[in-house]
């Protein structure tokens, strides 16, 4: 794999730092790691009608999909925490853990996700996080 952890949890630090989160002020970021070296991040972004906000994940999947990426997606690093300060470790919610399946599922893949704190790195996979996930290979 040719992400390393730390510099990929760094690129989503990084994201988080664009987060438009004025109504909940908890920033979130999401860094995805491609089989060719690339990292695409994205941030959270709020509306005053809560249910249209993005998530980071949904963020940086959106942004790679419009790059043109389908399938390769080998990592992911999520960070998240009050005005962008890190907290405790927050995972991909039910949605993100669905639209990224979508990408992974294209190009045949399990990525690892880390999930990062202030002070820890939890890391899983995709699969455990989603089993028997509902994919594009359902559609077949």
């Amino acid at each position: 794999m040719p992400h390393d952890r730390d510099t990929l949890v760094a690129a989503a630090r990084d994201a988080a730092r664009g987060a438009y989160a004025p109504y909940s002020r908890f920033h979130v970021g999401a860094a995805l790691g491609f089989a060719d070296g690339s990292v695409v991040s994205g941030a959270n972004v709020e509306n005053a009608s809560y249910g249209l906000a993005l998530c980071a994940e949904t963020s940086a999947v959106a942004k790679a999909m419009n790059e043109g990426r389908r399938g390769g997606l080998e990592a992911v690093a999520v960070v998240g925490g009050p005005d962008g300060r890190g907290g405790p470790v927050v995972t991909p919610c039910g949605r993100c853990r669905q639209v990224l399946n979508e990408l992974a599922d294209i190009g045949g893949t399990d990525p690892v996700i880390w999930c990062a704190g202030e002070d820890e790195v939890v890391e899983t996979r995709l699969s455990d996080l989603l089993p028997r996930a509902f994919g594009p290979g359902n559609l077949a």
